[in-house]
């Protein structure tokens, strides 16, 4: 592996499970060498890319967008997303119910989005809630309280 990084000037690589993402130097090598390597590692392993499109592409559940300054990331769900968790009338425990709040209130506030980004995604958040029969104010989690010097 470290041969393919060094042949093809690979600036970063992030693999979770069997998803890759590969960060390259487009102007020493193309995708299409780096697919051809990649695809001699095992006779077993059969690698696929997928490119950029309008300087974005989706890796998991994060929608990265290259801009002149930087990167722009957001939450990206797949077209076929219900949004649908445990309804709060559902006669599960409640930490189950409250699990999926959880993770999505983590999310919001553990990926870096720009702060138009941030309100969409909260917006969606409380979308989800309201759908599944949450009392939404209830909850959004509580902001730290400042200690008083």
């Amino acid at each position: 592996m470290a041969q393919l990084s060094t042949k093809h000037k690979i600036i970063n690589y992030f693999r979770y499970v069997e998803d890759i993402l590969i960060i390259f130097d487009p102007n020493h090598s193309i995708i299409q060498a780096i697919l051809a390597d990649f695809n001699t590692l095992h006779p077993k392993l059969q690698f696929t890319a997928e490119t950029e499109k309008d300087n974005a592409i989706n890796y998991l559940d994060v929608n990265i967008h290259r801009t002149p300054s930087g990167w722009k990331t957001a939450v990206c769900r797949k077209p076929t997303s219900t949004d649908t968790i445990i309804p709060y009338t559902s006669n599960h425990p409640p930490q189950h119910k409250y699990a999926a709040i959880r993770f999505l209130y983590k999310r919001l506030h553990t990926y870096n989005l720009q702060p138009t980004e941030y309100l969409q995604e909260e917006n969606t958040i409380h979308n989800i809630l309201y759908k599944n029969g949450f009392p939404i104010k209830q909850h959004k989690p509580q902001q730290p309280k400042l200690q008083k010097q």
